[in-house]
């Protein structure tokens, strides 16, 4: 089987520019309803993106912006697009306790359920936050009804990261009923590179992630696992003032170009569906 022929995962972690991590001291949590949110518009325009390159893409989804955009959720499906979770508050699970954790986990599941009118069968964790000090998440979401989870990136990194976790989808050894989906990595040299979006994808020329993909797809001949968030294709989005120098350069670095790059890669390669890529594993 050739690289060109394999179909990779296009995700969307659906959260809006001020809920993300690189603001969570800069922002209090209950003041974002004072924030206008632009999410509808921008998931509209991705919505858009994909059906130019006839993409279904899987929408790992916040319960808080499924309570207020409801429409949100009902477009996504609508589309034919996969409804997964991203948990209810955006709290990253490292930061819970196993209770709260599995009172987002079951909010979110049941609030997305309702809306979308189908099982959610995949989670990801807010910031990659599932790890050593916390693999008993994975026991929660399995308990919670969800099949799979894409929540621990195997790569090392100062807010998140199992580096030793495998590269590609395993059944944990103390949780083998769930499917954990890692976000993608290319082994260079004994370490894992980050090739799955999000920040590096915006950072690094397009070039450098067409390869970093192509290596996956052909060297490995495995698919890919990528994703990005509505705000990336923002670049309009009110700017955070108070926030760390390191946090706004991660956050805005790129974003005009962010667009343009997501239409190249919906064009070099082929997507789809978590749920689809991986629907013999799932099921396994």
């Amino acid at each position: 089987m050739s690289g060109a022929h394999i179909t990779n995962v296009m995700s969307v972690d659906v959260e809006d520019y001020f809920q993300v991590g690189a603001f969570e001291h800069t922002i209090p949590r209950g003041d974002w309803e004072r924030w206008p949110c632009r999410v509808e518009a921008n998931v509209e325009r991705i919505l858009a993106l994909f059906e130019r390159h006839g993409i279904r893409a899987t929408f790992f989804t916040l319960g808080w912006i499924a309570e207020r955009y409801p429409g949100v959720v009902r477009v996504i499906v609508d589309n034919g697009h996969e409804l997964a979770s991203h948990g209810y508050g955006h709290q990253r699970a490292a930061a819970l306790s196993r209770r709260e954790f599995h009172q987002d986990v079951v909010r979110a599941k049941h609030l997305l359920e309702d809306l979308g009118g189908a099982a959610v069968a995949g989670y990801r964790a807010p910031s990659f936050s599932i790890g050593h000090d916390n693999l008993w998440a994975l026991d929660i979401l399995l308990e919670a009804g969800h099949r799979y989870s894409s929540s621990i990136y195997p790569i090392a990194h100062d807010h998140y990261g199992m580096p030793d976790a495998p590269r590609f989808p395993y059944r944990p050894e103390h949780c083998p009923g769930l499917l954990e989906v890692p976000p993608t990595t290319v082994d260079w040299r004994g370490r894992n590179l980050p090739a799955a979006g999000g920040g590096f994808f915006r950072l690094l020329p397009y070039a450098a992630s067409r390869w970093l993909i192509s290596q996956v797809n052909r060297r490995d001949r495995r698919p890919a696992v990528f994703y990005f968030h509505p705000w990336e294709v923002d670049p309009g989005q009110p700017r955070v003032a108070g926030a760390p120098l390191k946090s706004r350069f991660r956050h805005y670095v790129n974003l005009g170009r962010m667009e343009r790059k997501l239409d190249r890669l919906c064009r070099d390669f082929r997507w789809d569906r978590a749920d689809r890529v991986y629907a013999d594993e799932i099921a396994a």
